[in-house]
């Protein structure tokens, strides 16, 4: 296949491979700032410490927590049909989401890097029958490696951004190569599949947003207990994935409503925990008294503000409280995911940033599921409704949910769409094939 790429292909292969003897200091690097597990660095090099289990394997790659926890249902889905599971992803977080809230066998490990000899280690050593890809987090060398392997190749919940499609689209011989190498394309929405099909992409279909089928997260019942007795029946604000500049106008927005609601507690779950010490300092500068949850502190009846740095616990806090600011909106992130929060009732509020989830929050916009607000008075206004009548806060929390209930659906389709590869992994298990 070498000699028929691209160019560009061509020439990245080769500086990749060049580039090799860097993985250490590239790797060193990354563990200074926290982006790779010491115990687990080699798998950066294709290298684990994991035996392949017999039988079928579908490998899933996500580059980070969004992509991964959008499969969540689909995983148990797959694990039902006795499919055993490799799931990547690139990040420290994601992995420790995957311990978290998945199954015990779903196998993790950290995508390799994009070096020809890393990817042939990886590929040898783990042999998948099925390769799934999520969104669009596509490496040339893995695909090129999965594709001399005759590995089946599916993109799953699939998205390109406007950007990323202007983008793409000024090297169209090594996209159609790459997207060429994939059996199908399951796009999250029709400007997606429209997108990938103009870079060249064969056999795309709108299987609609996995996203929506997510579960709710869970909750420790353990830790949940404690916080509900610690909040006891204070009125409580969650402002879920803050982001830098986010903070400080939900605290602008606190200092404003706490006088006419004696108690109120504001909770914020910085997107990223390492800040937490950082909104702690935020907090003090504002002459509130806050505490922090990777301090081992629990709000008191003294408590404004509680940071709530750690991770995997929005279950717990999603669950104390019916209305839910949603951060990376505020400031110009393009959003997070607000379905979680409407799954598990919550009224919730956006910024206007918030175009990488441009298709939910427009659903959610026209069907009175959520309000915007693009400044501290707005917002101060909302949250001071809903605190103080249940029945409004309500109607949002029910529209929102029936917003999520009428666009979901994307699960079964895309089960729909892998049968047949389903179907010849059940055959090959039966004949006692890997």
């Amino acid at each position: 296949m070498a000699s028929d790429l691209p160019f560009v292909l061509r020439a990245y292969q080769r500086l990749s491979a060049a580039a090799t003897p860097l993985a250490g200091l590239l790797a060193r690097r990354r563990l200074k700032r926290g982006k790779e597990d010491q115990a687990r660095v080699g798998e950066r090099c294709g290298i684990s410490t994991i035996v392949r289990p017999e039988g079928p394997l579908i490998w899933i790659h996500g580059a980070s927590v969004g992509e991964v926890l959008a499969v969540s249902a689909l995983v148990e889905r797959l694990r039902a049909m006795n499919i055993r599971i490799l799931l990547t992803s690139g990040t420290v977080t994601s992995a420790s989401i995957v311990a978290e809230r998945f199954a015990a066998d779903v196998i993790h490990q950290f995508i390799p890097y994009d070096a020809p000899r890393f990817v042939t280690r990886f590929l040898d050593h783990w042999q998948p029958n099925v390769a799934l890809m999520i969104e669009s987090d596509f490496w040339p060398n893995l695909i090129l490696g999965a594709a001399d392997r005759r590995i089946p190749m599916i993109a799953i919940n699939s998205r390109i951004s406007q950007r990323s499609f202007q983008r793409w689209g000024a090297a169209p011989a090594m996209m159609r190569t790459l997207l060429g190498q994939f059996e199908m394309c399951l796009a999250q929405s029709q400007g997606d599949a429209d997108r990938f099909t103009a870079l060249g992409s064969p056999h795309v279909f709108n299987t609609g947003n996995l996203k929506f089928d997510m579960p709710a997260p869970p909750a420790d019942p353990q830790r949940l207990m404690e916080m509900e007795e610690a909040v006891r029946q204070r009125p409580v604000v969650i402002a879920a994935s803050t982001h830098p500049g986010e903070e400080e106008l939900i605290l602008d927005a606190h200092r404003r409503l706490a006088g006419d609601f004696p108690g109120l507690l504001t909770i914020l779950v910085p997107r990223h925990p390492v800040r937490g010490e950082a909104v702690a300092d935020l907090v003090k500068e504002r002459g509130l008294r806050g505490s922090l949850r990777s301090q081992g502190a629990l709000p008191d009846a003294q408590s404004d503000v509680y940071v709530a740095d750690t991770l995997g616990e929005l279950g717990v806090f999603y669950r104390l409280s019916p209305i839910v600011v949603l951060g990376g909106s505020f400031a110009a992130i393009g959003g997070h995911n607000p379905i979680e929060a409407i799954r598990l009732g919550a009224a919730t509020v956006h910024g206007q940033h918030v175009h990488n989830w441009s298709e939910i929050y427009d659903a959610l916009g026209a069907a009175g599921g959520a309000r915007r607000a693009d400044d501290v008075e707005t917002l101060v206004t909302i949250l001071g409704q809903w605190l103080s009548d249940d029945s409004a806060r309500r109607a949002t929390s029910a529209a929102g949910l029936a917003v999520v209930d009428q666009l979901g659906g994307a699960l079964e389709r895309t089960l729909a769409a892998l049968e047949p590869y389903l179907l010849q992994l059940r055959l090959e298990s039966e004949a006692g094939g890997v």
